[in-house]
């Protein structure tokens, strides 16, 4: 049988030469990816996007539009959201996350007099708030300026809450109540003062981005009672508010 210089047969040699070679590349292999697999465990999960729709009867009672609104993101692949507010969703037969800050009969001016926003705020830290507020300030025959006011308070609160928040505003609903003539009217005039208040409070870490619920909505068909949003108006708003979280939660 051959011999190496040492004496030791030749064939013996080289299966432990290759055994050795196999060992050390196992070794390699495992301090490679033992490090990308310690990496992979260590990546946290996603966390939500915590939006909170606020407003009055409009946005939560019952605010099925939110319902519709959850859907049509979540179809979108914006699955990592959470709908925050103090109040629970009510029955609109469709399965979403309901939880919301629509408070019925409220006026922004009270809300922003009152302070009555910072503890819902404290209690549920969103990143995005989502206003349609002003229908009971109109139909109390508030001022413009009254309520422009009152936005620029409830902004500052919310900016108190968190400096970068995402501040989502609606050039509100129409409105026909039977008891309030002139309340049309003094919707298209606060509507009309929103772009401008709007650029005048935004700021590059929170911007105040402007929602037309105004146009193409119909008070005699897309409401039960001039103010309030029957299945068609829902769907409505629904629609209108999509593009701006759709580019808020892309970003």
């Amino acid at each position: 049988m051959p011999l190496t210089s040492t004496g030791a047969p030749l064939g013996r040699a080289r299966r432990t030469l290759l055994a050795l070679l196999a060992i050390v590349s196992a070794l390699s292999v495992a301090m490679v990816a033992r490090p990308a697999q310690a990496g992979a465990q260590q990546q946290p999960a996603q966390e939500p996007v915590r939006i909170m729709p606020l407003g009055d009867s409009i946005t939560g009672s019952p605010g099925c539009w939110r319902a519709l609104l959850w859907q049509d993101l979540v179809a979108a692949g914006h699955t990592a959201i959470d709908f925050v507010g103090t109040l629970p969703a009510q029955n609109c037969g469709i399965d979403h996350d309901g939880d919301n800050e629509g408070h019925a009969g409220i006026q922004a001016v009270d809300m922003a007099n009152q302070n009555q926003l910072p503890p819902w705020l404290a209690a549920t830290n969103p990143d995005i708030v989502m206003m349609h507020l002003g229908t009971n300030d109109v139909w109390g025959a508030r001022s413009t300026q009254e309520i422009l006011g009152a936005f620029t308070t409830l902004v500052g609160q919310m900016r108190d809450s968190n400096p970068e928040m995402e501040i989502i505003v609606a050039q509100i609903i129409p409105m026909a109540p039977f008891n309030c003539g002139d309340c049309g009217q003094r919707v298209q005039e606060l509507n009309a003062a929103l772009p401008a208040w709007a650029e005048e409070v935004s700021t590059d870490t929170s911007p105040v981005i402007l929602v037309d619920q105004w146009t193409g909505f119909d008070t005699a068909t897309d409401t039960y009672d001039g103010v309030h949003p029957n299945d068609s108006g829902n769907r409505k708003i629904a629609d209108a508010w999509f593009p701006a979280l759709d580019a808020a939660l892309s970003s």
